[in-house]
Formats: C-alpha cells, sequence, structure tokens
C-alpha cells in the first residue's frame, strides 16, 4: 500500500500514543480527575438510573417499536425538569426587582434549552451506536473466508449513511457558548448592581446616625434615615444569593457543554473519515485494498467505542449540572 494511502486511512481518530498527546494528557490530568469524580457520585448514577428507566418505559408503545429501534426522546426533558416552567413563573413572579426576575427568567429559559440540547446529544449517540453497527458487522464478516463481496456490499451501504452527528457544528456550539455567556454576564451585572446598593444603604445608614449639629443637614438626614429604614436589605440579600447560584450553574454548564462540543467534533471527524475510506474502497474493488480498510476499522473500533462512551457521560454529567443548579437557584427563591 502507498504511503499516500496508508496515511489517508490512519490520518483521522487513531489511538496510538505520541509525545504531544502525552504532554496533553499530562496537562488536563486535574481536569480528568475532576470529572472521573463526578461520574462515581451517587447523584451521577441516580441521573443515568432515572434517564435510562424513562427512556425505557416510552420505547414500549406499539408504533415505537415498529418505527425506530431507538427510544424516544420526546419528553424526556419534561420529566427531568423540577419544577416545570410553569410553576417558575409564578415563584419567579414574587421576586423583588424587575431586573431580578428578568435574569432569573434568562437563566431558567437557558438551563430548559441545555436540557433539550442534552436530550438530543443522547439521541445522537444511539444513533451513531446503530450507525457504528454496520462497521461491526464488516469486521465479523472479514473474519470469515470469500466473504469480499458482502464486505463491499455493507462497506456501500456504510458509506450512503448519514453522520449522526452532522446536525451539530462547531458554529451552533459557539452560539450556545455565546448565548450562555451573554446570561453570565447580566447575571454578574445585577449582581454588581446589588452589592453597590447594599453598600449604599450601609453608608447612609452609618452616616444617617452621625450627630450633625447644623439644622438643615440634621434634617436632612433624619429623613434619610427614614428612607433607609423602609429599605429590606435582607431581600436585596436574597435577590444577590439567587444571582450567584444562577452564575455558578450557568458557568459550570458552559465549560461541560465545551467538553461536549470537543468529543462531538472528534467523533463526527471519525465518522466522516471512515465513510470516505469506504468510499474509496468501493469504487477501487481492491480485494488488497478492502481488507487493509477492514484491519483499521477493526484496530480503531475499540477506541471508537470508548470515545462514544466518554461524549455520552459527558452528557450525563451536563443533565445533572442542570438539575444541581435549578435546585440550588430554586433553593434561594423559596428562602423564608
Amino acid at each position: 500500500m502507498s504511503p499516500k494511502l496508508k496515511s489517508s486511512i490512519t490520518g483521522t481518530g487513531g489511538c496510538g500514543s505520541s509525545k504531544g498527546h502525552v504532554n496533553n494528557v499530562h496537562n488536563k490530568l486535574n481536569i480528568n480527575e475532576e470529572y472521573m469524580e463526578a461520574f462515581r457520585t451517587k447523584s451521577y448514577m441516580e441521573i443515568c438510573s432515572n434517564v435510562q428507566g424513562h427512556l425505557r418505559r416510552t420505547s414500549t408503545t406499539k408504533e415505537e417499536i415498529f418505527s425506530s429501534p431507538l427510544p424516544s426522546y420526546t419528553h424526556l426533558c419534561d420529566h427531568l425538569q423540577e419544577p416545570q416552567q410553569e410553576i417558575l413563573s409564578d415563584m419567579i413572579k414574587n421576586c423583588s426587582g424587575h431586573c431580578l426576575r428578568r435574569c432569573l427568567v434568562d437563566y431558567f429559559d437557558c438551563s430548559l434549552e441545555a436540557c433539550k440540547i442534552c436530550g438530543f446529544l443522547l439521541q445522537n449517540v444511539d444513533q451513531t451506536r446503530t450507525l457504528y453497527s454496520k462497521i461491526q458487522k464488516i469486521i465479523h464478516l472479514s473474519n470469515s473466508s470469500d466473504q469480499c463481496g458482502l464486505i463491499s456490499h455493507e462497506l456501500a451501504s456504510f458509506a450512503k449513511l448519514a453522520n449522526p452527528l452532522s446536525s451539530w457544528t462547531p458554529v451552533q456550539f459557539h452560539q450556545i457558548h455565546d448565548r450562555y455567556e451573554l446570561v453570565l454576564y447580566q447575571l454578574t451585572l445585577t449582581r454588581k448592581k446589588i452589592q453597590r446598593r447594599e453598600k449604599l444603604i450601609r453608608l447612609c445608614k452609618k452616616a444617617a446616625g452621625i450627630a450633625v449639629t447644623l439644622a438643615l443637614v440634621t434634617v436632612s438626614f433624619g429623613f434619610l434615615k427614614w428612607k433607609m429604614k423602609s429599605v429590606n436589605t435582607s431581600v436585596l440579600a436574597r435577590g444577590g444569593a439567587q444571582l450567584d447560584a444562577a452564575a455558578k450553574g450557568i458557568y459550570i454548564l458552559n465549560r461541560d457543554f465545551d467538553t461536549v462540543n470537543r468529543l462531538v467534533m472528534r467523533l463526527y471527524d471519525e465518522i466522516e473519515h471512515g465513510k470516505d475510506i469506504a468510499k474509496m474502497c468501493v469504487s477501487n474493488q481492491n480485494k488488497q485494498l478492502l481488507m487493509e480498510v477492514v484491519r483499521e476499522f477493526k484496530i480503531n473500533e475499540s477506541c471508537f467505542v470508548e470515545k462514544l462512551r466518554v461524549l455520552e457521560e459527558h452528557i450525563y454529567l451536563c443533565f445533572l449540572t442542570i438539575k444541581r443548579a435549578r435546585r440550588l437557584v430554586l433553593q434561594e427563591i423559596m428562602m423564608p
């Protein structure tokens, strides 16, 4: 085989280690440990069980059994939300201040959107597994002699299938990232406004308690003292706590989505590369090339399956991040 062809086959998605790869692993060690710790938590196991249990229950209808081998993700987001958006709207109405209410509405809208995105991505993972079963069938056929005709047919079929991850592009993830960054900025900005107001109130109350000899100033400070007493600083503190919880949730979610983006794009490229070499193999009708392509699929099989598993785990982690963050914000809203 020519070096050019070999480079084409092995150029994407290999699992071989290199000096640069080792350095990257070393640099990301702390992040990987953080993720592994999250995967071991009881709450992570519960969210996985919750999602999988719901998908099994919603995939038992007669129509779905005959129409698709994949479970239904239609109501997954509704199932995971705590509480429903209608209840949230009523609760947020009781929050003090238009800016605070607007920020909380934006936060919960983002968390709802993120939950839906995770559901779609999880569906894409299942579709990718179904697609990759074609490759696994080809690998199985290669274990028998004189199966070149069937292998070529399966490769042609695989090459024609759509990439399940093609619905997600770097541009879309970039737009999601920018939107969440904007919401985070608004949350932080409103939080700073509340902090400045709290500081002003403390200064005014302190100033109002100072004895002033000038009558005019005494009257002014007396009025100011009465005015400041009408402001409930505990309400401002509660609003600040709500914004802090929302900002933390958005920040962590955005970081997790950045990781998911990298994982999706890496798998997308590998699928496209596999389709390309399958097309090349079918068009050449060369037995030696056919067996070389199958050999490369076999070498990379476990690596691809592992990467798909890692993506699925991070999607579940996003579900958990959304659930935890929403719960923390709700606790602050409901604080007596």
